[in-house]
């Protein structure tokens, strides 16, 4: 890069340098380069291309009290999901793929077990007998209290009822979390297999089951993440943990997308330090919907803890001179009044063209009428310095204050004022011999 810099100067002073000669050896009459007023910087469109030269205006930027962070893409407990079979059983068949989006309710695979067949049947037989029980308790329940029936038997086939009663509604809630119809089984549709079944929508992260394994009821066999709800999650470490507050807001690049800034807003401080690091949890929701982020992803940011934005410009932007700091802006004056003096030496130049060579054809006229009308665009470009102070700088900007206000359009030079003002000093020592 320094060497590509180094360059870029060396070729505009041989620029300036060969103007300087030309204007050594002019002869009279003939159009010479013109030094520009005091404080002005003149360049042409040859050394303004050699030096890259980018025009641009201020930026307003939030430079205050900043804490550095960094973190990972998560999702809140809700929208991540661990699947397991209630009851264990064979993998019979898998019906989704690594990445697959799905949705609540949607079969991911289906076991089969004996296990599942026997729990159906308990749940048919007890479904049959339970509407024997409570005719049976009904009966008993009128003749005792119409004092005819013992007081000991209708006890005992109220026992009966509400023992059974309890284990039907057991049964059933089982079958139900097998996502088994109860109603169906008590008609004698009896299934020999159940389906997993997704608790979220999302999407499928991990497949821990082949085919015709058995999968136990506390093996995790899916793994589902909501990417919807996709939250920054940042760690801060405990000297900087009393400048934050919710709603302050965090600017951050993640790992796959680095060339934009992408913002969020604190919504829960973590109240424990991580183990080990001093550092706690910082959670931010994302301002706007982000593609591509998936958990886990690195981000790297900061946390803005006050909100006070100022006038800015790049670093090099800026030159200091001693204790002064100086920027370079476009004089559209002293360029409009440069490009008036090249026109008049043309002027001059065709007048004295037309008294020597009167005899010049038509023809030969007009053409040279087009190239002076060619060249035209290609006028000299006038910046003049002007004094600020610098303030705070980060991320390649620096604040800037002015001395004398300027207009907000004002175009200033964004990258080289090192060598506008390495070319200013030069001139003026040039004039002093």
């Amino acid at each position: 890069m320094k060497s590509k810099i180094i360059i870029a100067l060396l070729a505009v002073v041989t620029l300036m340098s060969c103007n300087n000669n030309k204007s050594k050896n002019s002869e009279p009459g003939e159009h010479t380069e013109k030094e520009g007023p005091e404080g002005v910087v003149l360049l042409n469109p040859q050394q303004r291309e050699a030096l890259d030269l980018e025009l641009g205006t201020f930026q307003m930027r939030n430079l205050t009290t900043m804490v550095k962070t960094n973190g990972e893409m998560q999702v809140p407990p809700a929208s991540s999901a661990e699947v397991t079979a209630v009851i264990g059983g064979n993998v019979r068949d898998i019906r989704v793929f690594h990445g697959d989006k799905v949705r609540r309710g949607q079969t991911l695979a289906i076991l089969e077990h004996p296990d599942y067949i026997k729990l159906q049947e308990d749940f048919a037989e007890l479904a049959s007998r339970l509407e024997f029980l409570e005719m049976e308790y009904e009966r008993q329940k009128e003749l005792f209290e119409n004092n005819v029936g013992a007081g000991r038997e209708f006890q005992q086939v109220k026992s009966e009822y509400n023992s059974a009663k309890a284990k039907y509604q057991g049964l059933k809630a089982r079958l139900q979390l097998l996502h088994l119809s109860p109603e169906k089984v008590k008609e004698g549709e009896i299934s020999n297999s159940v389906p997993i079944v997704s608790p979220i929508n999302g999407y499928v992260n991990e497949i821990d089951v082949k085919v015709g394994t058995y999968a136990g009821a506390q093996d995790m066999l899916f793994e589902i993440t909501d990417n919807s709800e996709i939250h920054a999650d940042f760690l801060v470490y405990e000297n900087d943990v009393h400048l934050l507050e919710k709603g302050q807001k965090v600017h951050f690049t993640a790992a796959n997308i680095p060339d934009k800034e992408l913002t969020a807003t604190i919504f829960a401080i973590g109240q424990e330090f991580e183990a080990n690091a001093r550092a706690v949890h910082v959670h931010a929701s994302l301002d706007e919907t982000v593609p591509g982020l998936i958990p886990g992803m690195y981000i790297s940011g900061h946390i803005l803890t006050d909100e006070n934005y100022t006038r800015t410009l790049p670093n090099d932007a800026i030159v200091s001179e001693g204790t002064k700091s100086y920027i370079f802006v476009l004089d559209e004056e002293a360029t409009e009044a440069e490009h008036g003096h090249e026109v008049n030496h043309a002027d001059e130049d065709e007048h004295a063209h037309d008294e020597t060579h009167a005899e010049e054809s038509d023809e030969e006229h007009a053409r040279h009428e087009e190239g002076t009308h060619e060249g035209e665009g290609d006028e000299v470009m006038a910046f003049r310095m002007v004094e600020v102070v610098a303030g705070l700088q980060d991320e390649g900007y620096t604040e800037v204050k002015l001395l004398n206000p300027l207009p907000d359009d004002t175009q200033i030079v964004m990258n080289t004022a090192y060598y506008l003002l390495s070319d200013l000093k030069k001139d003026e020592a040039g004039d002093d011999d």
